[in-house]
């Protein structure tokens, strides 16, 4: 995953874009789930939502080099693009999130952090991930181009996903259709998908 382009300097622009992401990972994230404990994947070199999102245990976790600390924010390095296998035990989080990250992965490896993400995951855990349409993938490609935002991140881009094609890989990963919502925001230039975990017995 490459850095959070919202700490190079791009501005505005970007600083909205990451505000947006924010404010539908809060949206769906419930009151009981926030004295537990928040992994972000694909934190970025400044953890944006994790200083902007109230829970009693943060972590980060990305492939660039982190800031060293922010407490009371645990910041970890790693690239799922390389090692998906996540350095935590399992039934460890109440939330997990990746805003505007599975773009960086291609389709056959997203499974792969799925299952680990849901090993990681308390039974009555939340995933959280944001990613653009096609369309704003086109759009963002040219605002690439123009210096809007940063290249570097748009390069990174792995592939493109709507909803079907991350429902399969959700499938894959251990959810279930009934486990899984699905929607847009920003004038659906992005979506949004959540899955809730629920042990088999469940």
């Amino acid at each position: 995953m490459a850095e959070k382009s919202v700490t190079r300097g791009y501005g505005l622009l970007e600083k909205v874009l990451a505000m947006q992401r924010a404010k539908v990972a809060n949206r769906h994230i419930t009151s009981e789930l926030r004295s537990g404990r928040l992994l972000d994947i694909g934190c970025g070199a400044y953890p944006y939502f994790l200083t902007n999102t109230e829970f009693k245990e943060k972590f980060g976790l990305d492939s660039v080099g982190l800031v060293s600390s922010i407490d009371p924010i645990v910041l970890v390095r790693q690239d799922l693009s390389k090692k998906a296998v996540l350095p935590f035990d399992s039934n460890f989080f109440d939330v997990v999130t990746m805003l505007a990250v599975v773009e960086h992965l291609e389709a056959e490896r997203l499974s792969g952090v799925l299952s680990e993400i849901r090993r990681v995951l308390k039974s009555g855990g939340l995933l959280v991930l944001t990613t653009p349409t096609r369309c704003a993938d086109t759009l963002l490609k040219v605002m690439a181009k123009l210096w809007l935002v940063s290249s570097t991140e748009i390069e990174d881009h792995k592939d493109v996903y709507d909803h079907p094609k991350i429902k399969v890989a959700l499938r894959n990963a251990g959810f279930t259709d009934a486990q899984i919502t699905c929607g847009y925001f920003e004038f659906f230039m992005n979506l949004w998908t959540v899955a809730k975990k629920r042990d088999l017995s469940s």
